[in-house]
């Protein structure tokens, strides 16, 4: 048994590690951030051992190279431990083990393991490895070297190594806990703040919102005065909700007005300050409740309705012109009819051909309204059917042009192709619609006198078609609107455009598979129409261009006649 000297001695010493232990642990735990646990962490084992150099490997999932940290080491010490021969080996093995490892002679164990001789550009003579185990389940590594003035690894500091790497352990399970957390709540809030719906949370007791996304901040930004902060807007904002009921955020919050629990589903409510601007907002509330069924806060929804009413008002301006532009060819159809029915006897042939001319004129120009919009309606239920087959760049654009001439535009349209385009798989009659669509867009916009410029060009596995004009040109914030339904210039005189063109423009592009842009340097300098169609692999083409576009009906050997079958349901069209 031990003198009292020397039992005081160990006690002494035993006292010391556990305190130097303790200090070490508490180190590690002050912070949470997961790299500077590590970095913590090997150091304060480098402190507890004495060693000169320490690293710690912490595993991450399967597949990913591990978390490693070193201390102790310069940066040409550091580079030199990964080009080390054969030293990635012997970090896979010391990694594997399950039980601590104290080496007095690295060079020597290194040989009797097998393993190619290698002289280490850290200079380790001594080597302490203990795995650090959570729960029975390995997390990682630690690795502490001494040189040989150090001197070789006692059993005491393997024992406290042990013991730290326990406490470490716990500590790293921790970080990467917060870790995680922290990496959700961010892609959370990221979720949020790039929401197109507006997302408020607000603090039951108080009233007042605790986080507001940006769109939540963009849909009230039209109330605020510049320069003045969210709270001061709640101090005078009016709520109306549907059932007539007017709340006033200054006097009663929503969150207090809705703490008996209500849920709010799908409202329409608006919000207004006290000069008169307002805004409707459509508004799903929910409370969030504590553990103990108490409620802490509001999650409230609201969906900017300005996009919708301007949408209804963009409907009710295309109906109304919709019934303006059928009227309009009606009544001539319906005089030129009266006409040829009350006076059919007093008209020369000349006179009745005029009027059936008008008839006739009018009643395509009826036609051309009605197929926009059956084309819309196809193109917003997604049932716009194309049939693309190969076709020849050249021959599209000149049909294009032709059926615009005989349309009435202008000549001036100058065709800009270069030799050896590629042919396409494109539905005929749908690019030519296309094509016609966009020169007369271009014409509408631009004088008389201007050209109209229609190019094409390869890029890649498409085609690139471009229509431009020298004409007023777009300004950038109505850029992004052009291809909307319903989207007129409010320059345009009434009756000029449908406003459906260019959107049934882009429902055919892309189900061809290719995609449409508007550009425009700016007012005045005209504008640019880009889309593209799909190219077509050589070996797999024929030539487009004697393939016929429709089918050809033949007569049978024999018949002088073809027998055709007309049915509907209209007896004035059958007739």
């Amino acid at each position: 048994m031990s003198n009292p000297v020397e039992r005081d001695v160990e006690i002494a010493a035993l006292q010391d590690r556990l305190t130097r232990l303790s200090q070490a642990s508490l180190r590690v735990s002050e912070s949470l951030d997961f790299d500077s646990v590590l970095q913590e962490a090997v150091e304060a084992a480098r402190s507890l051992t004495g060693a000169r150099y320490g690293a710690i490997t912490v595993f991450r999932g399967a597949g990913e190279l591990p978390d490693f940290i070193t201390s102790g080491l310069s940066s040409e010490e550091y580079k030199g431990l990964w080009d080390m021969p054969a030293g990635e080996l012997f970090f896979q093995f010391l990694t594997g083990l399950e039980v601590p490892l104290r080496v007095a002679d690295v060079s020597g164990y290194i040989r009797g393991l097998g393993m190619p001789d290698f002289l280490p550009s850290v200079p380790v003579s001594a080597l302490l490895v203990a795995p650090i185990r959570d729960s029975g389940v390995g997390v990682g590594t630690f690795y502490l070297g001494r040189d040989e003035e150090g001197g070789g690894f006692t059993r005491e500091d393997e024992e406290i190594l042990v013991m730290f790497a326990s406490q470490v352990a716990l500590v790293i399970a921790n970080a990467r806990r917060y870790r995680e957390e922290q990496r959700a709540r961010a892609h959370l809030e990221t979720l949020i703040d790039t929401s197109p719906v507006g997302v408020v949370v607000c603090d039951v007791l108080t009233g007042l919102p605790t986080s507001v996304n940006r769109e939540a901040r963009r849909i009230v930004e039209s109330l605020l005065e510049p320069g003045d902060p969210l709270e001061e807007l709640l101090e005078v904002l009016m709520v109306r909700r549907a059932d007539g009921r007017e709340i006033s955020l200054g006097e009663s919050p929503l969150a207090s007005a809705l703490s008996a629990g209500e849920l709010v589903r799908a409202e329409e409510i608006v919000l207004r300050v006290p000069d008169g601007r307002s805004v409707t907002v459509l508004v799903n509330a929910t409370p969030i409740r504590s553990e103990q069924g108490e409620i802490e806060s509001f999650v409230i929804a609201i969906q900017d309705m300005t996009p919708l009413e301007e949408q209804q008002l963009l409907r009710a301006e295309f109906l109304g012109m919709v019934s303006h532009e059928l009227r309009t060819p009606l009544t001539s159809i319906r005089g030129s009819a009266s006409t040829l029915l009350d006076d059919a006897p007093t008209l020369d042939p000349a006179e009745m051909r005029q009027f059936h001319r008008i008839i006739l004129d009018q009643a395509e120009r009826m036609r051309g309204l009605i197929s926009d919009m059956l084309d819309v309606a196809r193109i917003e239920t997604g049932s716009l059917s194309v049939s693309p087959g190969p076709a020849d760049v050249a021959s599209l654009v000149d049909e294009a042009k032709n059926t615009f001439l005989s349309a009435g535009g202008r000549s001036n349209v100058h065709i800009e192709l270069p030799p050896g385009l590629p042919p396409v798989m494109a539905d005929r009659r749908r690019i030519v619609q296309v094509l016609n669509n966009l020169m007369s867009n271009a014409a509408r916009h631009s004088p008389e006198s201007s050209a109209i410029r229609v190019s094409a060009m390869r890029q890649g596995i498409h085609v690139t078609l471009s229509v431009s004009d020298q004409g007023r040109g777009i300004p950038a914030d109505r850029l992004p609107h052009l291809f909307r339904n319903f989207s007129r210039d409010e320059s345009e005189a009434p009756g000029a455009s449908t406003g459906l063109g260019l959107a049934i423009c882009k429902g055919i592009v892309e189900a061809h598979g290719g995609r449409i842009r508007a550009e425009s340097d700016g007012l005045g300098l005209g504008a640019r129409f880009t889309f593209t169609l799909p190219v077509i692999e050589e070996a797999a083409t024929v030539d487009a261009r004697s393939a016929p576009s429709s089918p050809v009906l033949t007569s049978s050997p024999g018949s002088d006649r073809s027998r055709i079958l007309v049915v509907d349901d209209d007896p004035q069209t059958l007739r």
